[in-house]
């Protein structure tokens, strides 16, 4: 894989602040752009990275941003508004930052007299309604989300905000993942943690139904399935994918912890942020646990492995009594997000090379987990599937010891932000994956990776960053691989046109249209193809 430098420092321009759009701006289409393709990619990201002159500090504090690209006829436009949360309207009423970010802490209002002040602090958390993380549909309708319990319904056609939902008036959860599983039917799974019984702590897989024959809203028959223990009593692991397949689901508990008395008091002393409530535990490596899907139960056996850092699930699927898990990890047990602080990301290319020097390491791993372990011998390797190196030791007290194979792994080079052709092959055994190469935390390629050969395709081009590669299968298609990836790419050293959507054929990377238009794009996390 060829290593593109940044010296220029182009990079910094996808952590600036960006303008709204009165209305959709049409795009120029280099390329011919396959005419079966109709439809709206919607994303997310942070837009507003300052309130006046009061700075957001990490990665996941900037407002939402929601950003659409309509393909039609082989026409295209660009649209982007700010999602109205509680969070923005403040901040833009204020002029400062009035509800605390994930690592921007507000403070009271200095207008407020110390009286006011005091009882502010007794009204207890205002938890953040920034979603600028991702947008998935419930039923009939399209929520944007972050990882609290507040979701926001919105408009994907005209990018309107509708509602505020608050999860905890349907659901005994504190917050959920931004990574829901989505089954063909439209049934939403989704894990988060809470308090469990007497105080202890847990985390709860929940389920949404599907559209409703009456048209009533999903989100209000929503249920908890199956609750999971937690390592510790009093801290949760941060939580921001999980694995299911056909018949389990797969949490992945990390020794990245939240120390929720520290969260709790933290908030009645200045200056207190999410990223301030995260410890490692340096000592419980990592544990896996497996739920049954229906009956929904847990499943007590004790998976272990060394340390790692999990955002995102690639793929899971059972083969012949095995449950294979795809993840994307990274080595050790300190925070990544630590190294997600904007100022780290907008320093000169040198400087971000030596900080992901010292950050833990990214790379793709294959674990597997016999689903049958009664009847087991010690010290033998309880995998028996042909084609993974893939370990699972009984040890003496009873817990079962994983080793990964590895699928991808470059120095500083992460395969990130995965994609798989979903519809069909989530929960199955499948060949590819699609993700965004970041290089040293900068994203600058997509890379599409063979799960089985471990071969690796790569589109890139100097000076410029893509964002997560998003699977659209060609109609009536048969092979796992026919469809395109849809990208949001910026060149911010162009001379026109910096900001493209960029079409390719998931065979092998190669381009099949852009459509390029006159603005910057900030960076944008998560979304989805809506056809």
């Amino acid at each position: 894989m060829l290593l593109i430098q940044h010296p220029a420092g182009g990079y910094k321009k996808i952590f600036e602040t960006c303008g709204e759009l009165n209305e959709p701006i049409p795009a120029i289409v280099v390329g011919v752009i396959p005419e079966w393709l109709s439809g709206s990619l919607l994303r997310l990201g942070p837009g507003l990275f300052e309130v006046g002159a009061e700075p957001f500090y990490h990665l996941f504090d900037g407002q939402a941003l929601m950003h659409k690209f309509d393909l039609k006829n082989g026409h295209v436009t660009y649209y982007r508004k700010f999602v109205k949360t509680d969070a923005y309207v403040r901040a833009m009423t204020e002029k400062r930052v009035v509800i605390t970010e994930f690592g921007t802490a507000a403070y009271p209002d200095p207008c407020k007299n110390i009286f006011s002040r005091f009882f502010t602090y007794f009204k207890g958390i205002e938890v953040t309604d920034n979603c600028l993380v991702n947008v998935y549909p419930v039923g009939e309708d399209f929520y944007a989300c972050t990882e609290t319990n507040y979701i926001t319904k919105v408009d994907p056609d005209t990018l309107e905000t509708l509602k505020k939902v608050d999860l905890c008036d349907y659901l005994s959860v504190n917050g959920v993942t931004a990574h829901p599983h989505i089954e063909s039917d439209g049934t939403v799974y989704n894990l988060g943690n809470c308090f469990g019984k007497n105080m202890s702590l847990a985390y709860n897989i929940v389920k949404i139904p599907p559209t409703q024959k009456d048209k009533s809203d999903p989100i209000a028959k929503s249920k908890v399935l199956v609750q999971i223990p937690s390592s510790e009593r009093f801290k949760p692991s941060y939580v921001h994918s999980f694995g299911m397949t056909e018949n389990y689901f797969v949490f992945v508990e990390t020794p990245i912890k939240i120390n929720l008395l520290k969260f709790l008091t933290a908030w009645s002393i200045w200056g207190t942020n999410y990223m301030d409530c995260f410890e490692s535990n340096e000592t419980m490596g990592t544990w896996f646990h497996l739920a049954m899907k229906d009956p929904a139960k847990y499943i007590e056996h004790k998976f272990r492995t060394s340390a790692f850092n999990l955002f995102h699930h690639i793929n899971s699927y059972e083969d012949d009594g095995f449950i294979v898990v795809d993840l994307c990890t990274w080595k050790g047990h300190e925070f990544v997000y630590n190294y997600l602080y904007l100022a780290n990301l907008r320093e000169n290319w040198e400087e971000v090379k030596k900080a992901a020097m010292r950050a833990p390491q990214p790379e793709v791993r294959r674990y597997v987990l016999p689903i049958d372990v009664h009847r087991e011998k010690q010290g033998k390797n309880l995998i028996s599937l042909p084609y993974t190196t893939a370990t699972a030791v009984m040890r003496s007290d009873g817990t079962i010891w994983l080793e990964p194979e590895v699928l991808f792994s470059g120095p500083r080079q992460a395969f990130e932000f995965p994609q798989i052709n979903y519809s069909k092959f989530s929960g199955k055994n499948y060949s590819y994956a699609y993700g965004l190469g970041l290089n040293h935390f900068i994203p600058d390629r997509i890379c599409k990776l063979n799960v089985k050969t471990k071969e690796t395709w790569v589109w890139q081009e100097p000076d410029s960053y893509p964002s997560e590669p998003i699977f659209v299968q060609t109609p009536d298609s048969v092979e796992e691989d026919d469809g395109v990836l849809l990208s949001i790419v910026v060149n911010p050293g162009a001379d026109q046109r910096p900001g493209y959507l960029l079409i390719l054929n998931a065979r092998d990377l190669t381009e099949i249209a852009r459509a390029e238009v006159e603005v910057i794009i900030p960076v944008t996390f998560h979304g989805m193809y809506k056809p």
